[in-house]
């Protein structure tokens, strides 16, 4: 478990924004508390969110999204996040075996982000090659009482 000490930088991977957006999934209360709280900002840059738009019009059974809610769901997003306008052009960020995440290390790099949330295997994995920022569940992200 992480607790907060100060402003944190955050960057979700969309499987942690569809948790979030869509399923108001529980271990995601204590990211959007942090961000609530302003101890915690969270960042996307413009491949992120593009992904998560396009994986906000998939079918998620009652949960599913019409244009409208879609639309709602990526205002959302933007609203509580931080545009990354520059790329990543550096080294030293472990290559993820699933190559369509890899931009999710990036945008995490490009923030200088503290932690990347995703409940992803590939990225996950990753972990235990110390990158510049620590992956980790979102359950395993909680702020100080």
């Amino acid at each position: 478990m992480v607790l907060l000490t100060g402003k944190l930088k955050l960057v979700l991977d969309t499987n942690a924004w569809l948790d979030w957006l869509v399923f108001d999934d529980p271990c995601m209360a204590p990211v959007r508390e942090a961000v609530a709280a302003g101890r915690a900002a969270i960042f996307i840059d413009e491949a992120c969110a593009a992904e998560l738009e396009r994986v906000l019009a998939r079918p998620f059974g009652r949960r599913s999204l019409d244009a409208a809610g879609q639309a709602a769901a990526m205002a959302a997003a933007r609203g509580f996040s931080v545009l990354i306008e520059k790329k990543w052009e550096g080294k030293g960020l472990p290559a993820c075996r699933d190559p369509d995440d890899q931009k999710f290390l990036e945008a995490a790099a490009a923030a200088q982000a503290d932690m990347l949330i995703t409940k992803d295997a590939a990225l996950l994995e990753l972990a235990r090659r110390k990158p510049p920022f620590r992956i980790l569940l979102p359950q395993e992200f909680s702020l100080a009482p």
